[in-house]
């Protein structure tokens, strides 16, 4: 961003601070994660891998924050649990998709998150989404079903693509609890807290979920820790970030996760119907068309970039 100094302000799309190049960054690791858990579905169930990569992220982070950890309030840790709870359905719902339907597959329905995310504030908050955020929500709906294959049309959805939807809106609840929480709370303390509240969650759901606790081997502690501190970073990431990037801003940033995400499941042998990549194609318009603002609002969001260059 640049400073209110300047004389003269640059066009929109140049201002990229370092926030917001972090936000590109983790993108990049999160959509590369989707195929990574799916192969550890081979040797773990999903609810007990959700539990032990997030113990993992956990601990990462308390190592580097543990000084702070004494100044822990109340509400950071009321903030922290209400996180962690939908970090947990997202996350978990998730991996119990990735069990049966392809990694590409799902990182374009997780996508969904960002058009449920002015459905979710209009549902719960009664905040009335505007035209733009109507259309996304309708073209996401539309790429859903094309995704989905024939039974999509029908909404005649498989138990993991059902799994992922759901994931999908807990997700936003996610987001929308980062957004609502960003800058009143420590972003050490309240990682720490979300991420340990999400482990112990997916640990309590081992017994009641039917799981059996897998033999350790090299394989489920090398991912699990691998992802754990992934995790960790992008967690720390989106706290800290989100307190200088708007959610507009930072949800047009994380559209491109199921574009790495397919791209790494291309790498990797993964191939989707031409009717399912048109589907895929529709989610990710759905994204940015949610995000774009009419002629009419231009100048409001323009005025508030500006208030962020200043503040």
């Amino acid at each position: 961003m640049t400073s209110a100094n300047g004389s003269s302000t640059p066009p929109r799309f140049s201002r990229f601070s370092k926030a917001e190049c972090v936000l590109v960054l983790i993108t990049m690791v999160w959509g590369g994660t989707f195929l990574l858990v799916q192969h550890a579905m081979t040797v773990s169930g999903p609810m007990f891998f959700v539990g032990l990569r997030f113990a993992a992220a956990a601990s990462i982070v308390a190592l580097f924050s543990w000084r702070h950890l004494r100044q822990l309030t109340l509400f950071e840790l009321k903030a922290g649990a209400f996180i962690g709870v939908a970090i947990m359905l997202g996350y978990g719902l998730q991996t119990v998709g990735l069990q049966t339907i392809p990694s590409s597959q799902s990182a374009f329905i997780t996508a969904l998150y960002v058009p449920f995310v002015p459905l979710l504030q209009w549902l719960v908050l009664g905040r009335r989404p505007g035209l733009m955020p109507s259309i996304g929500i309708m073209l996401a709906f539309t790429g859903l079903m094309l995704l989905s294959g024939p039974s999509g049309a029908s909404l005649n959805f498989s138990p993991g693509e059902i799994a992922t939807l759901i994931s999908a809106i807990a997700i936003a609840a996610e987001i929308i609890l980062i957004s609502t929480y960003a800058g009143q709370v420590d972003v050490r303390r309240v990682t720490v807290v979300q991420l340990a509240t999400t482990s112990v969650l997916s640990f309590l759901l081992v017994v009641p979920t039917g799981e059996t606790i897998p033999d350790f081997s090299s394989t489920l502690l090398v991912t699990a820790l691998g992802l754990g501190a992934a995790s960790a970073a992008i967690q720390v990431a989106m706290n800290w970030a989100q307190k200088s990037v708007s959610p507009t801003r930072a949800t047009l940033i994380y559209a491109g996760e199921p574009v790495w995400a397919g791209i790494v499941g291309r790498i990797a042998g993964e191939r989707l119907p031409a009717i399912a990549l048109i589907g895929a194609g529709l989610i990710v318009a759905a994204v940015i068309v949610s995000e774009l603002k009419t002629k009419g609002k231009v100048v409001e969001v323009d005025a508030e970039l500006e208030r962020e260059t200043q503040g």
